[in-house]
C-alpha cells in the first residue's frame, strides 16, 4: 500500500476525532467509547452470509472470534433413536479465535469503536503517544473472505504478534505468511481455517505457532474458514474438502488491493441495505452525542429516541443480510454468531416460531434474496424428514413434518411439532406473493404446498359433526396435547388457502383444488370464549390471567391472514381481548392502563415483543404496538443491541423490522394500507422508502401529523391495486 494513503487516513482520523469530541455521531449504526468485555452483550458482529466474526475492539490485545455456519456436531438424519452410537442431534459450534497483540502500545486517548450498519464496516480508532491508529474489518460476500486492516499515521508503528486458535484443538501450522488449522469432528465433518497476513513495510516472521510483525506501515489480514458440508441428503451431507477451496478463494482475494476488496464489499452490501430507509422522527442532539450503550440506558429509563428505534429496524436487516445469503444456510437461533460449543438450544433451527420469525422481515423489508436459504434448507431436509415421518406416523403417510428442533444434517429432535411443515410452506407462498416469481412458485412453492396438503389430507381427523381437526396437537409451548388446537387449525387453514391460490395461478390440479377447498370448508373454525377471548383450545378453558410468553392461537392474526379487522371484525375483537390478557395481570379488566411496565414475567422475552408488536399492528392498535417496541429495547436488548431471550438469541432482532413494517404498511387483507398502526410518538412526521407489499409492489410514503402527505406505489408491470390512505379506500394503477 502506498504511503500517501496513510497520510490521507491520518488527516481523516483527525477530522473524525474532532467531530467525535464535539459530540457528533459520524457512524450510521452503533458506536462506543471503550472496548467490549462480554461477547454476547458488547462485541460487534460482521458477516458475509456464510462466515462471521465478533469484535471486541481491544487496544493492546484484539480478540476476533469467528464462525462458519456449517460447523455442526451430530449425526446425519438423527431422529431421536440411538442407532448412531455416541452421535446425537448435535449442536452448532464455535470455530475459533484470532488474537492480534500490540505490546508496544501504551496510554490511549480518543478511543472509539463502531459498526456501520449501512456498509458493514467495523472500525476501531484511537491515539497513542501522538500516533493515530485505525483498524477496519469487513466480511466480503463477493470475495468470500473476511478482511481486517490495520493502519497508523506514522511509518513503522505496527509491531506485535498474530495467533490463531481452533475451538476444537486442531494444531496450528505456520506456512509462509499464513496461519492454518484443519481437522475432523467425530461425525466426519472436515473443517479448516486459514489466516493470511499481508504487510507494507517492516517484516513478518514465524515464531512457534504464531506470526511476528515488526515496524510495519500497514497490516492486512484475510480470513477464510470452511467445512466439507454439502446440503445434500444423497451425498451424505458431505462434499469437497475445505482447504483447497479456501486456498483458491484467498489467492483470488490476495490478488486484489485492499481498496478493491473494500469497494466490492460496500457495493454488494449496500445494494441490499440501502433499499429501505425509514424515518420515524428526529432524536434530540443531546441524545445523538451519546454512545449507543448510553442511549439505550436513557431510552430504557423512559427517554424518547425515535432514531434508536429506526436503528433497530435497520440493525435487524443488517444482521439478516450478514448471516443469510443465497447458496448458504439459513439464520439459526443466533444468526451465525456463536462463541460456545454448548450453546443454548444447540443454536438450532426451532420451527415452532423462532426460525420463522427470523424471516418475517425478509419480504416486507425488501430483502427477498435473503429468504432463499430457508427454502434451500427445507428442500434439502425433505427426504430424511419423509423417512422420519413415516417411521413415526405410519409407512403409508404421504408428505412430511418435523420435530421442533432441526439441525443441518436432516436431523430432527425434541417434540413433534406436527404443523411445522405447514408453517414452512406458508413462507414459500409469501415469497411468491411479494415477488411474483412464477419460476419459484412452479418449482419450489407449489410442490411444497401440495405435498404438505396431502399430508394433512391423510391426517386430519373427521369429527362426528363432520368438522376436520388436527389430531393430538399442541399450542406451543403451552397446555395439553389434544385435538383441534387453534394454532394448528389456523396453520392448516393458511396452508390450504395458500395451496389454492398457488394452484389457481398455475391453473393446475383442478380436481385436487376441489378436494382442498372441501377440506377448508370443513375445518373446525375459530371460537370466541366465555369472556370474549379468542379460544386457544376447543374447550373454553382459557385463563384470563395467563401470562404465557407464547401467543400461538393468534397465528391467524399474524403472520397468518385468517383474522383481520376488515374481513372478520368479531374475531379480531376477540383477538384483542386475548392479547391484552396475555400481556399482563389484566383478566377482563378493560380499565387497567396498558404500559410497557405492565407486560410482566414470562411475557418479557426477546421474541415475544416483536410478535405482539406485529399482532397489535394488525389489530390497528398503534399505541400498543409502539409499547412493544419500547418493551424490547427496555427489557430484552443488550448494549450491542443484540436481543436477549434471555439467554442471547437473535429472533427478536430479526422480528422487530417485520413488526415495525406492519405498523407502517400492511397488504394482507386484499389492499395496501398506509400507516395502519402509527403510534403518536411517530406521528409528527416521517417517511419510508422501498418497503414491499404483496402483489409485487414497492411502496414509498411520507407523513405529517399522523396523516399521509404523499405516497408512491410502483410495480414491475402495470396493475391496479386498492390502497387505503387516511381512511379512504381508492384504486390506483401502479407502474414502474
Amino acid at each position: 500500500m502506498k504511503y500517501h494513503r496513510l497520510l490521507i487516513l491520518s488527516i481523516a482520523f483527525q477530522i473524525i476525532t474532532l467531530i467525535s469530541l464535539a459530540g457528533g455521531n459520524n457512524d450510521p449504526g452503533l458506536w462506543y467509547t471503550q472496548p467490549a468485555q462480554k461477547w454476547s452483550a458488547e462485541a460487534l458482529p460482521i458477516g458475509n452470509g456464510r462466515m462471521g466474526a465478533m469484535f471486541y475492539g481491544g487496544v493492546t490485545k484484539e480478540k476476533i472470534q469467528f464462525n462458519e455456519q456449517s460447523l455442526w456436531s451430530g449425526a446425519n438424519n438423527w431422529d431421536g433413536d440411538s442407532k448412531n452410537g455416541d452421535l446425537t442431534f448435535g449442536t452448532y459450534l464455535n470455530f475459533g479465535e484470532i488474537t492480534v497483540e500490540f505490546p508496544k502500545l501504551q496510554s490511549v486517548s480518543n478511543y472509539r469503536r463502531s459498526l456501520n450498519i449501512s456498509n458493514g464496516i467495523h472500525t476501531t480508532r484511537f491515539t497513542s503517544e501522538g500516533v493515530n491508529y485505525t483498524r477496519e474489518a469487513f466480511a466480503s460476500h463477493p470475495d468470500q473472505v473476511m478482511v481486517f486492516n490495520y493502519t497508523s499515521s506514522r511509518k513503522g508503528a505496527l509491531s506485535g504478534t498474530i495467533s490463531l486458535s481452533s475451538a476444537h484443538g486442531a494444531k496450528i501450522k505456520v506456512t509462509g505468511n499464513s496461519l492454518i488449522f484443519d481437522g475432523e469432528l467425530p461425525n466426519k465433518l472436515k473443517y479448516a481455517a486459514v489466516l493470511r497476513v499481508l504487510h507494507d513495510g517492516g517484516k513478518i516472521k514465524a515464531s512457534d505457532s504464531c506470526l511476528v510483525f515488526e515496524d510495519c506501515n500497514t497490516l492486512t489480514l484475510m480470513m477464510d474458514a470452511r467445512t466439507n458440508y454439502k446440503a445434500d441428503y444423497k451425498s451424505g451431507w458431505r462434499g469437497a474438502d475445505p482447504l483447497p477451496v479456501i486456498n483458491k478463494e484467498l489467492a483470488a482475494a490476495q490478488a486484489k488491493s485492499y481498496d478493491k476488496l473494500l469497494s466490492s464489499h460496500v457495493r454488494d452490501i449496500t445494494s441490499l441495505l440501502d433499499r429501505a430507509p425509514i424515518d420515524l422522527g428526529k432524536s434530540g442532539n443531546e441524545i445523538l452525542t451519546l454512545p449507543t450503550n448510553e442511549r439505550l440506558k436513557k431510552y430504557a429509563a423512559g427517554g424518547e429516541d425515535p432514531e434508536l428505534e429506526a436503528t433497530m429496524f435497520q440493525y435487524g436487516r443488517y444482521l439478516l443480510v450478514s448471516c443469510s445469503r443465497p447458496g448458504g444456510l439459513p439464520a439459526n437461533l443466533q444468526g451465525l454468531w456463536n462463541d460456545s460449543n454448548t450453546p443454548s438450544w444447540s443454536s438450532d433451527y426451532h420451527n415452532n416460531i423462532n426460525v420463522e420469525m427470523n424471516y418475517w422481515a425478509a419480504e416486507s423489508a425488501n430483502l427477498s434474496e435473503c429468504h432463499l436459504p430457508l427454502f434451500d434448507f427445507i428442500v434439502a431436509a425433505e427426504e430424511p424428514l419423509r423417512i422420519a415421518t413415516r417411521k413415526a406416523f405410519g409407512e403409508k403417510t404421504r408428505g412430511w413434518t418435523a420435530r421442533t428442533s432441526q439441525n443441518i444434517f436432516g436431523g430432527t429432535g425434541w417434540q413433534w411439532n406436527i404443523p411445522a411443515s405447514a408453517w414452512y410452506a406458508t413462507h414459500a407462498y409469501e415469497h411468491w406473493a411479494f415477488t411474483q416469481d412464477l419460476v419459484f412458485l412452479r418449482k419450489t412453492a407449489y410442490p411444497l404446498l401440495k405435498e404438505i396438503s396431502e399430508y394433512w389430507e391423510d391426517n386430519l381427523k373427521k369429527m362426528p359433526d363432520g368438522t376436520l381437526m388436527v389430531p393430538n396437537g399442541w399450542s406451543p409451548e403451552h397446555g395439553p396435547r389434544e385435538d383441534g388446537v387453534m394454532h394448528d387449525q389456523q396453520l392448516i387453514w393458511e396452508l390450504f388457502q395458500d395451496y389454492l391460490a398457488a394452484a389457481r395461478v398455475l391453473d393446475i390440479d383442478r380436481e385436487y383444488q376441489k378436494k382442498v377447498a372441501d377440506m377448508v370448508a370443513h375445518l373446525a373454525p375459530n371460537k370466541i370464549g366465555k369472556w370474549g377471548q379468542l379460544q386457544e383450545w376447543q374447550t373454553d378453558r382459557d385463563d384470563p390471567n395467563d401470562q404465557h410468553r407464547h401467543t400461538s392461537h393468534l397465528f391467524a392474526v399474524y403472520p397468518g391472514h385468517q383474522i383481520s379487522l376488515t374481513n372478520t371484525p368479531q374475531l379480531a375483537a376477540a383477538a384483542i381481548i386475548s392479547l391484552r390478557s396475555r400481556s399482563g395481570n389484566y383478566g377482563i379488566n378493560e380499565n387497567k392502563p396498558f404500559t410497557v411496565e405492565s407486560t410482566v414475567g414470562d411475557s418479557r422475552r426477546s421474541w415475544t415483543w416483536p410478535w405482539r408488536c406485529a399482532l397489535w399492528a394488525r389489530l390497528g392498535e398503534g399505541e400498543r404496538a409502539g409499547i412493544m417496541v419500547r418493551g424490547l429495547l427496555t427489557y430484552n436488548t443488550l448494549p450491542n443491541l443484540f436481543c436477549n431471550h434471555p439467554p442471547f438469541q437473535l429472533d427478536g432482532n430479526f422480528g422487530i423490522p417485520a413488526a415495525i413494517t406492519e405498523m407502517l404498511l400492511q397488504s394482507h387483507a386484499g389492499e395496501i394500507q398506509l400507516l395502519p398502526a402509527l403510534p403518536g410518538k411517530w406521528a409528527t412526521g416521517g417517511s419510508f422508502t422501498g418497503l414491499r407489499a404483496r402483489g409485487g409492489f414497492t411502496v414509498n410514503c411520507t407523513w405529517a401529523d399522523g396523516k399521509v402527505t404523499g405516497y408512491k406505489i410502483t410495480s414491475s408491470k402495470p396493475q391496479k391495486v386498492k390502497v387505503r390512505v387516511n381512511g379512504e379506500l381508492k384504486e390506483i394503477t401502479a407502474s414502474r
